[in-house]
């Protein structure tokens, strides 16, 4: 697997590719945030260690820009501590956060640890009923072929990927629209509301996209009561 390190400070970046390595992964190395950006969405990585003050374009903005490209995981690494960056870095998209001086060792049981928990279950239920192939765009339910829009598509590409987890309306919003723009609540839940309708219709057995009172919406097959 590749881990795109995205940092700018020499001593830091060999240190990381030195144990990354050993650990049998393969690296490759960004240090401006605006090239680096680029090279991401052209060819995204398995996961990306992203430090947060970068030339060029600062981590934040890579992160929030990336998120509207893929769902592919991100580890920030950052020198600031204070609560507000924390929470920051994990409202655009990051799904953990590392403050240094740090473990390298740490690093990469954190890499594993989110590989983990974002790799989609071959075996799970949920891609034994339903299929998405991004070759094709086309989704089956139970072997039928269930007839999506473009955002209806990438809303169900994000959800499926990561089942379980909840996203809030924002993340859902800047992982389907890709030009940025925004909407209001009200249009992703519209959505969601198809989404689900054509879902349910090609299998009544199953309940697919769940409600999480007060956050947002979560993919996870369950029977249908």
């Amino acid at each position: 697997m590749q881990i795109a390190i995205v940092e700018d400070e020499p001593k830091l970046v060999a240190l990381l590719e030195g144990y990354l390595k050993k650990a049998d992964f393969d690296t490759r190395v960004y240090t401006q945030g605006d090239v680096a950006l680029d090279g991401l969405i052209k060819d995204p990585p398995d996961l990306v260690l992203l430090d947060l003050m970068l030339p060029g374009l600062d981590g934040l903005s890579l992160c929030r820009e990336f998120r509207k490209h893929s769902s592919v995981p991100i580890i920030m690494l950052t020198a600031r501590v204070e609560e507000i960056d924390r929470l920051l870095g994990l409202e655009v998209g990051a799904d953990d956060y590392m403050c240094k001086p740090y473990s390298p060792r740490e690093v990469v049981a954190r890499v594993k640890a989110v590989l983990r928990r974002t790799a989609p279950e071959a075996d799970s239920s949920s891609n034994q009923i339903i299929v998405l192939d991004e070759s094709t765009a086309n989704v089956t339910v139970d072997g039928q072929a269930c007839a999506l829009t473009a955002v209806e598509l990438r809303l169900l590409k994000v959800m499926l990927n990561k089942p379980g987890q909840i996203f809030n309306r924002t993340q859902l919003m800047n992982r389907i629209y890709p030009d940025g723009r925004i909407v209001s609540d009200r249009t992703i839940d519209s959505h969601i509301k198809k989404l689900r309708q054509k879902l349910h219709a090609m299998s009544n057995t199953y309940t697919f996209v769940h409600s999480v009172y007060g956050i947002g919406y979560k993919f996870e097959l369950t029977p249908s009561s």
